[in-house]
Parts: structure tokens; sequence; C-alpha cells
């Protein structure tokens, strides 16, 4: 009898998935030529010989090389965290966590100061200097190798 508890697809319309790579022969590669290599992939970015898209673009940019490069810390940070009075140097940043890197400290002055600070950095932005200074605080410069307390 005909239910739907007994029917299933026609006969041979369903074939059994082809066993690959199992180490018979060929283990399922063919024979011969680049795929049945060992490493005879092509990489992701081979375009079947045409001029591949990384060489075909333009080279972009410039790195100088002699750039300095300084952790960069903003005004409104400094009187955020700093009381007045206080000399804010490279390593009470350090402390602070508004620099984590080991590298020359730059104020900028983006934010305002009220508190008269004295702060220690390898550089200050002209506006930044002139900011500390109209706040009562001094700006001084410490060369690289200097040390700061």
């Amino acid at each position: 009898m005909f239910t739907l508890s007994n029917i299933g697809p026609k006969p041979g319309a369903v074939k059994k998935k082809k066993r690959r790579g199992r180490g018979d022969k060929t283990a399922g590669r063919g024979t011969k030529g680049q795929k049945a290599r060992s490493g005879g992939a092509k990489p992701p970015w081979f375009e079947g010989g045409q001029m591949p898209l990384y060489r075909r673009l333009p080279k972009k940019g410039f790195k100088n090389p002699f750039a300095k490069v300084y952790e960069v810390v903003n005004l409104g940070d400094l009187e955020a965290r700093f009381e007045a009075g206080t000399e804010v140097t490279p390593e009470l940043l350090r402390k602070a966590r508004l620099v984590r890197r080991k590298l020359p400290v730059k104020i900028l002055a983006r934010g305002e100061i009220t508190k008269a600070l004295t702060v220690k950095a390898h550089a200050f932005s002209a506006k930044a200097k002139e900011k500390i200074e109209a706040a009562g605080g001094q700006a001084i410069v410490i060369e690289a190798g200097e040390p700061t307390s």
C-alpha cells in the first residue's frame, strides 16, 4: 500500500557521495597536473596570469623615517587630573595613564586650563604654552635623554 510513511525518492535519483582523499592511489586528486601536486594551489590573489591588482595600483604615500613621534596630552586632561601647583612630568603622566608608551611627550592646547601647573614635557604647541602661562603656570621644555625629576 502507498502511504506517507513509505514514500521516497525514485530509484537512481539519489547517488552516494564520492569518497575523496582516502589515500588510495591518487586520493581523489586525479592524475598529474598542478592541482594533483602537493603545494599546487594558486594563491588567493592569483588572477589567471592577468596583471594582479596589487601591481596595477600605484604606490601611494611616503613614510618619513626621521619623523618625531610624540605621545600627546591635551590641556583639558591636565585640568581634570591634577591639582593646582603640581609639577607635571612625563613619569607622572605615565602613572596617571595619560601616556602609555615610552615616547617623548607633547602638550597640545585642546581644552581649557585654569590651574597654575608646572608642566615639564619634551614639546608644547605654541597655543598650549600660551594657555599654561596665562593660567599662572610654567611650560618647561626638557630634552629627550634628560631626567625629569
